[in-house]
């Protein structure tokens, strides 16, 4: 990858959430790219704003022949709606989810044990819906 700039894994969607979070508009696929600097291909650019899509992190509009983007949520939320996508994917990825969701909740501390169980509870659910 001669001239490419090597990048955690997951670092270039992070780069461009922080591009759509400090932007005061919705951002074209041209406008992130200009953003986020040289080393990039628009395809590349496009493929990650596709991809931050399909996972529900943003939102897209249709501008004349292009689309824009925007966050899909409150920019404090990006890191929150990562991890439960990831975790939604492992999730899947098992036959057992019953066994998967046991084996997640035994290696819960007592604290995240105790918040799990406030977001189960029947009258935090209905809380949140409205």
């Amino acid at each position: 990858m001669a001239g490419s700039q090597m990048r955690p894994r997951g670092g270039l969607e992070r780069e461009v959430l922080a591009c759509l979070a400090a932007a005061d508009r919705a951002l074209s696929a041209n406008e992130v790219l200009a953003d986020l600097g040289g080393g990039l291909a628009y395809t590349t650019v496009m493929t990650t704003l596709g991809r931050l899509h399909a996972k529900g992190l943003l939102s897209r509009q249709l501008d004349g022949r292009a689309y824009v983007y925007t966050l899909a949520a409150d920019p404090g939320q990006v890191d929150e709606a990562m991890a439960a996508h990831r975790m939604r994917r492992v999730l899947d990825s098992g036959g057992n989810h019953a066994g998967v969701l046991a084996r997640f909740v035994e290696d819960l501390s007592p604290e995240d044990a105790q918040v799990l169980a406030a977001l189960l509870a029947p009258t935090s659910r209905d809380e949140r819906k409205g």
